[in-house]
């Protein structure tokens, strides 16, 4: 195989990769949540807040969602699961939830307040809140299996 050959299966081996999913079944439209609404969000939850910031386009954030799915269904019954879509496109956060299977608590965050309301300055971001809405740990970049696993643990010991 030439050498142009093989560049071109790889290239379209690429855009394969990172063409947008289709959904299919129902599509759905991800509540908007702004500063204020995030407060009272994690200041009645009754129960401890892993919140996970991110957007579609967002390629760390892409290398953590299968961690996160995993984390939500063995502790989703002791910690309270949350995404915010941080400027994204309601349709590129339908795919991303629909691409890897994540089944907790979403909402969209168009013009990135929470973001900027948690000190952030890009994307992915992972909070570990108290019931009551103290934050415990705030996470920046993309999270690892040892790093949730600690900030999780720190959660439902405490």
């Amino acid at each position: 195989m030439t050498a142009m050959r093989l560049f071109a299966l790889a290239f379209a081996v690429v855009v394969a990769a990172c063409a947008s999913p289709t959904t299919s079944g129902t599509a759905v439209e991800l509540e908007e949540i702004d500063v204020a609404g995030f407060e009272q969000l994690i200041a009645t939850s009754e129960q401890p807040l892993v919140v996970n910031l991110w957007a579609s386009w967002c390629i760390p954030c892409r290398s953590e969602a299968p961690l996160l799915r995993e984390a939500h269904a063995r502790f989703g019954d002791q910690v309270r699961f949350i995404g915010i879509a941080s400027e994204d496109s309601p349709s590129g956060s339908r795919d991303f939830l629909a691409e890897f299977g994540l089944e907790f608590e979403n909402y969209a965050d168009p013009a990135a307040a929470v973001r900027g309301y948690v000190g952030a300055i890009g994307l992915p971001v992972t909070l570990f809140i108290e019931p009551g809405g103290t934050i415990l740990r705030t996470h920046y970049g993309v999270i690892d299996d040892a790093a949730l696993a600690l900030g999780i643990d720190d959660l439902v010991s405490g």
